[in-house]
């Protein structure tokens, strides 16, 4: 599985921003995907999952109401939808896809990881 993340930007604070995981290979249905985030001096944090099948989904408390993630099969991507944005969800956003079919928000569970995109939430 080849992961393509794209849609990030620079944005005001309270702005929105869509990003996209577009993913080669047939069997990419039946991956679950996840997004995570590296911003400069801080580890790697979960940012929001989704199942295989895109009934369930997981996010980071951070996010919780601001955040949506969705998939679509047809199309074999996962968006990331960002509401309400705040300066501290600046970051690089990485997607990734694991095996295992529910959602999962610990990045050693993932086996594919795209590369990043970049957002910047100017205040």
């Amino acid at each position: 599985v080849q992961l393509q993340a794209s849609g990030g930007g620079l944005v005001q604070a309270g702005g929105s921003l869509r990003l996209s995981c577009a993913a080669s290979g047939r069997t990419f249905s039946m991956y679950a995907v996840g997004w995570f985030r590296s911003a400069p001096g801080k580890e790697r944090e979960f940012v929001a999952a989704i199942s295989w099948n895109g009934i369930s989904t997981y996010y980071a408390d951070s996010v919780k109401g601001r955040f949506t993630i969705s998939r679509d099969s047809a199309t074999n991507t996962v968006y990331l939808q960002m509401n309400s944005l705040k300066p501290e969800d600046t970051a690089v956003y990485y997607c990734a896809a694991r095996a295992g079919t529910g959602p999962a928000s610990r990045a050693y569970e993932y086996d594919y990881w795209g590369q990043g995109t970049l957002v910047t939430v100017s205040s």
